[in-house]
């Protein structure tokens, strides 16, 4: 998982306005609660953080915690894909965000099983903004890694496509995961609220909603 630590004026800006500093940071943390209590869920050798910043609280105990490394994001998510590779060769890796705390466990642990993950190169979990939430590589390597991301335009309606286009060229077997909506704006947040009203980040969308009323 590829996060930062949920601290004010450094996450999820785009949710202020409405929401001060202090709540999307409090939004961010429930986020990233939620996510790594699913992927605790999903079956895994290793659980790797990749964090841009200090573990607190919210972490989990069973986590490795290593720093983020390089500049850019396509940077960044390629040096994890290369620690993984490091940590663990020839073992498949999964890499996911921080923004979707309403992917259930069971979305990643069936198709990661290893009856259904004969076969397949790659896993592409497509966001609604046009981004990526997930990416997995069967045999990850620091190689291929920034083959595939280096350079990969970040934040743009077709960075996912842009993604799936290098996972072809790459002569890889793709599975596709469900598209998902990743929290960016307050109305994403008010849909992934919606999609999951047991989690920690709907509960914290509701604590705080009064104050960030805005035209739906």
């Amino acid at each position: 998982m590829i996060a930062k630590s949920p601290v004010p004026g450094r996450v999820k800006t785009r949710l202020t306005p409405p929401c001060t500093p202090e709540q999307a940071a409090r939004l961010a943390e429930a986020a990233l609660a939620d996510t790594l209590a699913t992927l605790d869920r999903v079956p895994a050798g290793r659980r790797l953080l990749v964090l841009d910043g200090e573990a607190g609280r919210w972490l989990p105990p069973g986590w490795q915690v290593v720093p983020q490394r390089g500049g850019g994001l396509d940077e960044r998510l390629a040096a994890a894909f290369a620690h993984a590779a490091g940590t663990a060769p020839q073992a498949p890796a999964l890499l996911v965000g921080m923004d979707t705390p309403q992917v259930a466990a069971a979305l990643l642990a069936e198709p990661l099983s290893p009856v259904r993950r004969q076969g397949v190169d790659a896993w592409y979990g497509p966001a609604e903004d046009g981004g990526f939430w997930a990416l997995g590589l069967a045999r990850p390597t620091g190689e291929l890694a920034r083959r595939l991301l280096l350079g990969l335009p970040m934040s743009t309606p077709r960075t996912g496509q842009a993604l799936l286009d290098r996972l072809v060229a790459e002569q890889l077997t793709v599975h596709q995961l469900p598209v998902v909506t990743d929290v960016d704006t307050i109305r994403d947040a008010r849909l992934v609220a919606a999609e999951a009203p047991h989690s920690r980040f709907a509960a914290c969308l509701r604590s705080i909603e009064p104050a960030t009323e805005v035209t739906r």
